[in-house]
């Protein structure tokens, strides 16, 4: 289980919390069962998700049990930086869609003693690592790995795989275009025997 970083109050650098899984792990369940925290303990939370992903909203981020919270949508991950004032807490949605600036811009975040909570895909349909979110979770002082129940097995899922025929990297989509599976499922499912 996470527990908040609460050994030293009176330093000041913030830090990077990194969740990841495959589709259906309950990666926005978990960040938004962090920011009812954080609310609870009256910080000031800004939410942000890349402005492409508007699968359930444009404006909220919504988790596929359908809990949401208000959110800016943002084209790129630097304008982030230009709309955060006095925050506490920093969360990014979907983070895998942003470019390889999300690092830095989470790694300034941090430094100015915000903590930055980071939700994303690690890996894409095809099992590779998945935009930035392999070097979030390098630089990341925690990372939360979920995972779904696969599809076929019953196991524990770790890989996103893609029903439909599109081989685009990025599709926005859901149980009609996503199963998620475990390792065995997603190898039998892959090989080309």
């Amino acid at each position: 289980m996470f527990l908040e970083n609460t050994v030293n109050h009176k330093e000041q650098l913030g830090w990077i919390e990194v969740i990841c899984g495959s589709m259906f792990s309950g990666k926005t369940e978990e960040l938004l069962r962090r920011l009812k925290r954080a609310r609870f303990a009256n910080q000031h939370v800004l939410i942000f998700k890349p402005q492409t992903d508007v699968r359930y909203s444009d404006k909220k981020v919504v988790s596929h049990d359908a809990n949401e919270i208000m959110s800016t949508p943002v084209e790129n991950a630097i304008d982030i930086l230009s709309k955060v004032s006095d925050a506490d807490v920093v969360a990014i949605d979907e983070a895998q869609f942003f470019d390889d600036e999300i690092i830095a811009v989470c790694n300034q975040l941090a430094n100015n003693g915000i903590r930055v909570i980071v939700a994303g895909l690690d890996m894409d349909f095809k099992g590779n690592p998945f935009g930035p979110m392999p070097h979030l979770m390098a630089i990341a002082e925690f990372v939360t790995k979920v995972h779904a129940i696969c599809t076929k097995t019953g196991n524990l899922a770790h890989f996103s795989h893609r029903t439909s025929e599109n081989d685009d990297l990025v599709l926005l989509g859901e149980r009609t275009e996503y199963e998620p599976l475990s390792r065995a499922a997603f190898n039998k499912l892959n090989s080309h025997d």
